[in-house]
C-alpha cells in the first residue's frame, strides 16, 4: 500500500508517518508541498500530466494537508482528480480549519474525506480505511469494464464475420455500408446466389441497438442462412421467419423483440425483382439514365409481433443498369433533419435525392460521404445500414 503524506510542517508528517507504520504501512512517502507532490505524480507545475494515461499512479492514498503555500490542497486535490489516470486515487485532506465551507468545498473537489488536527490516531485509521475500501470497489468496477469491452470487441468481430462479404461479377454487384451506433448492432443484412440468375438479398433491423438486439438479430441471422438456402419464395421465408422469432420467450412479458425487414429474391432472366417488405422503410429501385425512382413499400406486419401474419409478395420490374437501395431508419432519421427544404416531411423522397444524384463512378462514395460522413462506428444515435444492389 503506498501512501503519500503531503504537508509543509516536517512535524506533522513525522507524527502521520509514525501512526501509519504502527498501524502496519511501511510504503510511505513524503512531500513537503503541492508541487513537490505534482513532480512525484508527474505532473507539470501547471498541473497538466506529463506521463501516458495508461501508467499506473505512484500512489494508493494521499493524505494533503488542506493549507500550504503557493498551492493550497483543495487546488491540488481538484487538479489532481481532474486528470483521468489519477482520478481515482484516494485523497483525504488533513485540516485544522473547522469552517464547513472550506471543507464541504475539498469534497467537492474530489477528496474522499478529511481528518482534522490535531490528529486522533483511531480516526485516522479508520478513515484511511474507508477510502481503500472504496478504491477497491472502483478497481473492481474498473475491472470489470474493461473485460465487458474485450468482450464487447470479441462479440462485435463475430458479428462482422457473420456479415457476407461483396458479390460482384459480370452481371451484378451487392454490397453493404453498415455503421452501427454502438459496439454491437441490431441491423442485419445478407445475400445469397440461388443459382445462375437468380440472388436472395434480406435487410433486418431488430427493435432497439445494443447488446440485446444484437443477440436476438444474431438469433434470426442463424435462422435466416437456413431459410434463405432452403425458400425462394419471399412469402414463404418471411413466415418462416415470423415461426421462428415467436418462438423466443423472455421472462419478462412485457419485452418483445420485433423486427422490419425487406426480402427479396432478383431474377436477371426475367428482369423482375420480387419481395417482400414487413413494416420496413420503403426500399428504391433508381432506374439507369432516367428521373423514374421506384419505391418498394411495404404491405406487410413486422416480423415476431403476431401469429399467423398475413404477408403480401410484390413485385417490381428491373433492368440493366438501375440500383435498388434498401436501408435500415437509422439513415431515415438522419434524413429528416438538417435543411428548410420542403422535401423535409418526407425523409424517403430527401434520402431518393441524395441516391440519384452522383456520377456513375463516384456515387457510392458521395452516399458513403453524404449519409455516413466521417464519424466513427458509436457517432451516431441508431444503427444505419445501406445494402445497395448494381444490376450490369
Amino acid at each position: 500500500m503506498r501512501i503519500i503524506v503531503v504537508d509543509d510542517n516536517a512535524m506533522n508528517v513525522t507524527v502521520v508517518q509514525e501512526m501509519l507504520k504502527r498501524a502496519g504501512y511501511h510504503n510511505i512517502s513524503s512531500c513537503s508541498s503541492a508541487l513537490e507532490l505534482y513532480e512525484r505524480l508527474g505532473l507539470a507545475e501547471d498541473g497538466t500530466d506529463q506521463r501516458p494515461a495508461s501508467e499506473e499512479p505512484v500512489a494508493d492514498l494521499i493524505l494533503l494537508d488542506m493549507m500550504m503555500p503557493r498551492v493550497d490542497g483543495i487546488t491540488a486535490c481538484r487538479t489532481i482528480h481532474g486528470l483521468e489516470r489519477l482520478k481515482d486515487v484516494p485523497i483525504i485532506m488533513v485540516t485544522a480549519i473547522g469552517d464547513s465551507k472550506k471543507l464541504a468545498e475539498a469534497l467537492d473537489a474530489g477528496a474522499a474525506d478529511y481528518v482534522t488536527k490535531p490528529i486522533n490516531r483511531v480516526e485516522l485509521m479508520a478513515r484511511i480505511r474507508s477510502a481503500l475500501r472504496l478504491k477497491q470497489e472502483k478497481n473492481w468496477h474498473k475491472e470489470r469494464d474493461r473485460r465487458l469491452r474485450d468482450e464487447l470487441r470479441l462479440a462485435r468481430e463475430v458479428q462482422y464475420a457473420v456479415l457476407p462479404q461483396r458479390l460482384e461479377n459480370e452481371r451484378i454487384v451487392i454490397d453493404a455500408i453498415y455503421r452501427p451506433s454502438e459496439e454491437l448492432s441490431g441491423d442485419l443484412y445478407a445475400w445469397h446466389r440461388i443459382d445462375d440468375h437468380r440472388y436472395a438479398v434480406a435487410v433486418i433491423d431488430a427493435m432497439g441497438h445494443g447488446i440485446s438486439s444484437s443477440l436476438v438479430c444474431m438469433f434470426i441471422a442463424s435462422v435466416l442462412k437456413e431459410v434463405m438456402s432452403k425458400l425462394t419464395d419471399p412469402e414463404d421465408v418471411i413466415m418462416e421467419l415470423n415461426r421462428r422469432a415467436m418462438q423466443l420467450h423472455f421472462s419478462d412479458q412485457l419485452i418483445q423483440y420485433y423486427f422490419t425487414g425487406i426480402y427479396m429474391i432478383i431474377d436477371l432472366e426475367q428482369g423482375t425483382a420480387e419481395y417482400v417488405n414487413a413494416g420496413h422503410p420503403p426500399g428504391l429501385v433508381i432506374r439507369c439514365g432516367k428521373e423514374e425512382t421506384v419505391r418498394i413499400e411495404g404491405g406487410s406486419p413486422a416480423i415476431g409481433l403476431f401469429d399467423g401474419i398475413t404477408v403480401r409478395k410484390q413485385s417490381v420490374s428491373i433492368a440493366s443498369g438501375d440500383r435498388i437501395v434498401i436501408v435500415t431508419d437509422g439513415l431515415l432519421d438522419w434524413s429528416s433533419g438538417g435543411t428548410e427544404d420542403e422535401d423535409d416531411s418526407d425523409p424517403v423522397e430527401r434520402l431518393r435525392c441524395t441516391l440519384s444524384s452522383g456520377s456513375e463512378a463516384s456515387y457510392l462514395e458521395q452516399w458513403t460521404n453524404e449519409l455516413f460522413g466521417s464519424e466513427e462506428p458509436g457517432g451516431n444515435s441508431d444503427d444505419q445500414c445501406l445494402l445497395w444492389i448494381e444490376l450490369k
